[in-house]
């Protein structure tokens, strides 16, 4: 029996840009991977000590904030909901309407890699649930559901 690979697609920045409004300092996001449309998808995020957050989160300890994990892992699945509905260049916004079962389970330090999974609970509509884990290196660093609404432009 012959297996058939699952095809998968990817983000870099240029395309995220492209389907999400967020810019720097708020671009939490520098590619996405694995994308299964309407599934699931990985973004990566390089954790570097030059990011702003950190001349205040904490002074001579740099912790990456539980809070930007969680809009990391949301906009991985913007991404991933942009691809699947082929939102690019069309001004699609999406927005958070719950976050639920959020845990922080290790730091994130400048020199991390966070590994962002987030997966499709139900979606194809306005409103889509996901749930997503952050890992460094395969160790869980956050965890969480939420739910977010899509704008879509008028056409």
């Amino acid at each position: 029996m012959t297996e058939v690979a699952e095809a998968t697609l990817s983000a870099d920045i240029q395309l995220i840009q492209r389907i999400i409004p967020h810019r720097y300092p708020f671009l939490l996001v520098d590619k996405v991977r694995d994308i299964v449309p309407n599934q699931r998808a990985v973004g990566i995020k390089c954790v570097t000590m030059n990011e702003p957050q950190f001349t205040g989160h904490f002074p001579g300890m740099p912790i990456f904030p539980g809070v930007q994990i969680i809009e990391a892992l949301a906009q991985t699945a913007a991404v991933l909901v942009g691809v699947s509905l082929d939102l690019a260049d069309k001004g699609a916004k999406v927005y958070f309407m719950g976050i639920d079962a959020a845990k922080f389970r290790r730091k994130v330090v400048p020199g991390d890699v966070l590994e962002m999974t987030v997966s499709v609970k139900r979606g194809g509509g306005k409103v889509w649930k996901f749930e997503g884990r952050a890992e460094v290196e395969g160790e869980l660093a956050a965890e969480a559901e939420f739910t977010a609404m899509m704008d879509m432009p008028k056409v």
